[in-house]
């Protein structure tokens, strides 16, 4: 960095504010909006990192792995200063040439092109789903919707078995909260996921993946050399983080969305194919990744700012997704926008390894719903799961009125 740019620079204000606080994790926007609109760089006293606040600034980061590094973990803990409390992620927890070569070799598996012969059954499953649940009085969006459909079409995808499924949602949410501080939330879930853990590990071995499916395809990476045996069941269970809890978000509120916005859902009844820019509008507007963490390799000067090398920088993509310099009426839900950018699957290197088949996923039921249901309705204002990186719901009860 040219001396200039450092003489420029100024130091980031500082705040005592919590993002982490039960409170804050429960009502994020009035804290996000205000710190946005305080400075595109802060400093976070309690935690000794820095948090980004704006579109262009967290897009920025994104895209910069050499100065910004995901090496040293995607949470606030430093993997440079203490040990990770698993085995880090082959995917999201290095950089290049590793990164480089685990990535080329995950992503023909993943990629549309080699995901569109699960359409059919994404599709047909969303339909047998939802057989079972209209005609109700009253539907749980969250647990017998949203849970359900992801968990059955994703396992299914990568070939795990039918027996303890249940396991990969208490998994999942406990990967979400890790990213924050090592807080009750994250004792709590940790604690309620030890077995699934365990389970979850098991399920990566090769002998544990159906043939045909996207792990044993991992597994055949390991077959012609490109990855070790010992490589193969970390990379299987990558997916775990990457497919799970943070789609079910995303559809549970979708279908929030919809139903308080019923303008909205008229546009989707009148044009089903508009199911995926539904989705996409609620990776905007809700977040359901809320935040993630890179760490200054150097010192860098970011928005005018002085950021020291090694220190943790916490990239706010719920705010920047509701950034008024990057949208119009940025807390105005609509589905009929286009090009806006969204950050909540990440962008760069290490944009999310799963965003396709979460699309898929989240397109194929929001179609169905919108074919066969003439009205959502809310039941009540439900309930908030709280988790320090993940935004969702524990209860959203609705009613599904067909036509």
């Amino acid at each position: 960095m040219s001396a200039g740019l450092q003489d420029e620079a100024v130091e980031a204000p500082e705040t005592d504010l919590d993002p982490f606080a039960l409170e804050n994790l429960a009502d994020p926007v009035p804290w996000q909006t205000a710190l946005r609109e305080q400075a595109p760089v802060l400093r976070l006293t309690r935690y000794d990192a820095y948090v980004v606040t704006r579109h262009a600034d967290v897009k920025a980061v994104l895209r910069n792995w050499g100065d910004y590094e995901s090496s040293a973990g995607t949470g606030l803990q430093n993997y440079h200063r203490e040990p990770s409390w698993r085995p880090r992620s082959l995917l999201l927890e290095t950089d290049p040439p590793e990164h480089t070569h685990y990535r080329g070799a995950a992503n023909p598996l993943l990629l549309p092109k080699a995901l569109q012969h699960l359409r059919p059954e994404f599709e047909a499953a969303a339909h047998r789903l939802l057989d079972r649940l209209l005609g109700r009085e009253r539907v749980e969006v969250v647990t017998e919707l949203a849970e359900p459909y992801v968990v059955q079409v994703f396992a299914d995808a990568v070939g795990i078995g039918e027996e303890g499924r249940e396991n990969l949602l208490p998994y999942g949410h406990s990967i979400f909260n890790s990213f924050g501080p090592l807080n009750d939330l994250f004792r709590h879930t940790q604690a309620a996921a030890a077995g699934s853990t365990e389970w979850v590990l098991g399920r990566c071995q090769r002998e544990e993946l159906r043939p045909g499916g996207i792990g044993a395809g991992i597994w055949a990476l390991a077959d012609d050399g490109t990855v070790t045996e010992q490589e193969a069941p970390l990379l299987v269970r990558s997916l775990f983080g990457a497919g799970l809890d943070s789609t079910v978000a995303g559809i549970a509120s979708t279908v929030q969305c919809l139903a308080a916005h019923p303008g909205q859902w008229e546009l989707l009844r009148a044009d089903p194919g508009l199911a995926r820019h539904a989705f996409e509008e609620t990776l905007r507007y809700e977040s359901p990744v809320q935040n993630i963490f890179r760490t200054t390799t150097q010192d860098v000067v970011l928005a005018g700012t002085r950021i020291p090398a090694g220190e943790k920088v916490m990239l706010l993509l719920a705010s920047a997704n509701t950034d008024p310099r990057q949208y119009d009426a940025p807390l105005e839900y609509r589905i009929e926008r286009r090009g806006h950018g969204q950050l909540d699957l990440g962008l760069g290197i290490h944009q999310c390894i799963g965003q396709h088949i979460a699309r898929m996923e989240g397109e194929a039921l929001l179609r169905a719903l919108a074919e066969r249901v003439r009205e959502v309705r809310l039941l009540g204002p439900g309930e908030r799961k709280l988790n320090n990186s993940l935004r969702g719901w524990a209860s959203l009860p609705v009613a599904l009125v067909t036509a």
